[in-house]
């Protein structure tokens, strides 16, 4: 399968950079968040403080359905970077790297080196810094003197300890933005949009910023945006009683210090069974919001920047993450699983000339973002791209384009449409089921009640496990 794969890439790749085509040059700004749910008040999480992509939003359009293809980091960057979707073969893991899983594969700062563009990755674009390294005029990451990017000297010195019960989940630091490594990526990338500016370079700008990734650490003034008091917890956050028992667990933030009250180094942990206590809980989630409200201000540094460089009208300024997160939606804190919320991310695209806002509900996936880019710049899309250009809906927000979207993780599959959330596992491809999940999302959109269980959603779950299977998610 792959072999077939490399041929059609390469016989594509030959085909577009043969062909004369004059772009209208705009440039194009991409911004990637890590495990940012969509936690913004302009998708409804009126606790969050997120002035600038509020202010951003309103010229902008909103994709309110926006999926990823797989809910982990390298292989979901892998994924937005090829516009291809992840299978059992290849893009299945945290760790996933383009050049050993599809090495053939064109990708986005490919093509545009390849048309002029000046391509730069700075932060955590890629999982693997090096990863297509040749494709990227510069590839910058900041450094850090401490393991997990801590200050506070009690932090670091259990840092250097093994991570299981040392390191702390999360950190209030009395610092200026640019100590941790956030604050660098966006002085780095507000430094990159002057000097390209006065070269006159038309540019494809990539930014990868770090958190609200764990450990939650961030400056305390972002903290203190927060009454912790009114911070209030998921209303979904028990497991639902029916559910396929592998769909319950979750590991990354298990190893950290006082998540368990009884330390185990299993290397998971089961939303049946786990508890934490309101403390904790509430610790957590402010400090996920303080990362977000962090974040936004850097968003915020580098969208004024480009206005202030008069390169705002002519830039195209994309912002999404690489997948959601649970934060005790159903007992789980963690990505790597096929509920919503997990896959469920935001999506902003602001194309000068083009649109100047809206909200769209047309079902996005994030291989869909790669054919988006092709179509604007007027250039000649690779064949291997399986995702379907946004342009329309960039015109039209009310256009209905696409009624669902499908991501994979491990040996399980997932449809979601505004109708029904269906879930399944197998252990091959040709397998039997061994494990499934369906959720009314009219009636139940929190996925409160499976419903697999019940024997007269049989065919419904019959006809919607062939319709994973023509996706040739496998």
């Amino acid at each position: 399968m792959k072999t077939n794969i490399y041929l059609l890439i390469i016989c594509g790749f030959f085909c577009f950079s043969t062909i004369a085509q004059e772009s209208n040059k705009k440039n194009v700004l991409l911004i990637i968040v890590d495990d940012l749910r969509p936690a913004l008040p302009t998708y409804g999480a009126t606790q969050v403080v997120a002035p600038n992509i509020t202010s951003f939003s309103k010229n902008a359009v909103q994709f309110n359905n926006a999926f990823v293809n797989i809910p982990t980091c390298g292989a979901s960057r892998a994924s937005i970077l090829t516009g291809m979707r992840p299978t059992r073969e290849y893009y299945k893991k945290y760790y996933t790297s383009i050049d050993e899983d599809m090495p053939q594969a064109v990708t986005i700062s490919q093509l545009l080196q390849a048309k002029g563009y000046t391509t730069i990755s700075n932060g955590k674009v890629s999982h693997n810094q090096s990863d297509k390294a040749s494709t990227w005029d510069e590839l910058w990451r900041p450094r850090s003197t401490t393991p997990k990017d801590y200050l506070l000297d009690e932090n670091i010195e259990a840092s250097n300890l093994p991570h299981e019960n040392n390191h702390v989940p999360y950190e209030k630091a009395n610092v200026e933005d640019q100590a941790y490594k956030d604050g660098k990526i966006a002085a780095k990338t507000i430094r990159d949009l002057k000097k390209l500016k006065a070269n006159k370079e038309s540019f494809f700008l990539a930014a990868g910023f770090l958190k609200p990734h764990l450990p939650f650490n961030a400056p305390a003034k972002y903290w203190e945006m927060y009454d912790r008091n009114k911070i209030t917890t998921p209303i979904n956050n028990k497991f639902p009683t029916t559910a396929y028992e592998g769909a319950g667990n979750w590991y990354e933030l298990a190893k950290y210090k006082g998540v368990q009250k009884d330390f185990s180094e299993k290397p998971a942990l089961n939303a049946t069974t786990f508890t934490m206590d309101v403390e904790m809980t509430t610790n957590l989630i402010h400090g996920y919001y303080a990362c977000v409200s962090y974040i936004d201000q850097q968003i915020g540094n580098i969208l004024q920047a480009l206005e202030d460089l008069e390169l705002y009208e002519n830039t195209i300024v994309i912002i999404t993450s690489d997948h959601g997160f649970s934060l005790s939606d159903h007992n789980r804190w963690s990505k790597h699983n096929l509920f919503k919320v997990e896959n469920h991310v935001p999506l902003f695209i602001r194309v000068p000339g083009l649109s100047s806002s809206g909200k769209s509900d047309s079902f996005v996936e994030l291989i869909d973002i790669y054919p988006t880019i092709c179509e604007l710049l007027g250039i000649e899309k690779p064949k291997q791209l399986e995702g379907m250009s946004l342009v329309q809906n960039i015109k039209d927000p009310n256009l209905i384009s696409k009624t669902n979207a499908y991501s994979r993780y491990t040996n399980g599959d997932m449809f979601i449409s505004d109708n029904y959330a269906y879930s399944e596992w197998k252990y091959s491809e040709e397998g039997k089921v061994i494990g499934r999940m369906l959720y009314d999302m009219k009636n139940d959109p929190l996925q409160m009640e499976n419903l697999s269980h019940l024997e007269k959603y049989e065919a419904l779950m019959d006809s919607l496990s062939i319709n994973i299977k023509s996706k040739k998610i496998y």
